[in-house]
């Protein structure tokens, strides 16, 4: 492909290079959507449907959302970039990435199947647009690995700790209240009603859509300060173990007052929305505070610089 300037370039940002290779780039998005298409057909009836990974069409979807926002940004930047393409490394990823779908597709691998894309992406990232470029689409690649399914032996070894964790706050926090609660397990006991904590109440799913969404605000966001970044990533572990576990206790509420009917019906799908907006609200709430510690912080080091 020729060398022509990519987002970013005077006049219209992008121009240039889809005109010098429109032909190739409908081509090439046409390949990409039958060759993946079916996968995602089929993750969607299947890996995808359950509580477990249910948070990969999410993932997916911030993905895709990144990819044109970093597009967009860079071309407002006023940023140009012409393109310097590594095909070493551009075709070794892709020729790896292929060889895992065929092998994922063939077998009904879902680790293989779903996390080639990853690959093939960056390797053609890597053919047409170089390093320099890719990397300012880092972060879109790396949400692709939240999308991909763990094996089922990794997941039930790393949920049922979180879990019971999770029970247990929501009967210290009921118990508190002044509710009639007793646990065993992850099995809660509340007046005559008798509620069991799934996968989808404590489990990786919430916390690999909340670390997305958390990773998603910090670049959008964009934070210079090196504290503020690594310190929010890690919050956003805490962070989601407090939100599913005023998930539970709004369930085990509205089952209370209410009725196993409405807890268990459309209120329960309604609080998986509840937990992200509450989960949203304190990454913002944190965030805040973050904001405040690292300018405090900076003023005492300007502070102790000037002595």
């Amino acid at each position: 492909m020729s060398q022509n300037v990519l987002p970013g370039a005077p006049g219209r940002p992008g121009v240039a290079f889809w005109a010098a290779n429109r032909v190739a780039l409908i081509a090439l998005a046409i390949g990409l959507v039958a060759l993946y298409a079916p996968t995602i057909v089929d993750f969607m009836r299947g890996p995808w449907r359950g509580d477990r990974n249910s948070h990969g069409p999410i993932v997916l979807a911030l993905s895709a959302w990144y990819f044109y926002f970093q597009t967009r940004r860079m071309a407002r930047q006023g940023q140009s970039f012409r393109p310097r393409p590594a095909p070493l490394a551009g075709w070794t990823l892709i020729v790896l990435g292929l060889l895992g779908y065929v092998l994922g597709r063939s077998q009904s691998v879902a680790l293989l199947e779903m996390g080639s894309l990853m690959p093939v992406l960056l390797g053609l990232a890597l053919l047409l647009l170089g390093p320099t470029i890719t990397r300012r689409y880092g972060f879109a690649f790396f949400l692709l690995l939240f999308a991909v399914p763990l094996p089922a032996s990794i997941v039930d070894v790393i949920t049922q700790p979180m879990k019971l964790a999770a029970s247990w706050g929501a009967e210290y926090l009921m118990y508190a209240l002044g509710y009639p609660i007793a646990r065993a397990g992850v099995i809660l006991q509340i007046g005559p009603y008798q509620l069991m904590v799934a996968d989808a109440c404590a489990g990786l799913n919430s916390l690999f859509t909340l670390e997305a969404l958390g990773l998603l605000y910090m670049n959008v966001v964009r934070h210079e300060s090196v504290f503020r970044n690594i310190a929010l990533a890690l919050l956003i572990v805490p962070i989601s173990y407090c939100s599913n576990v005023i998930r539970i206790l709004i369930l085990a509420l509205l089952t209370y007052h209410l009725g196993d009917d409405v807890g268990q019906g459309f209120m329960h799908e309604f609080s998986g929305m509840a937990l992200f907006l509450t989960a949203l609200m304190l990454i913002v709430g944190v965030d805040t505070l973050l904001r405040g510690l690292s300018a405090r912080w900076d003023r005492l080091r300007g502070r102790e610089g000037a002595r």
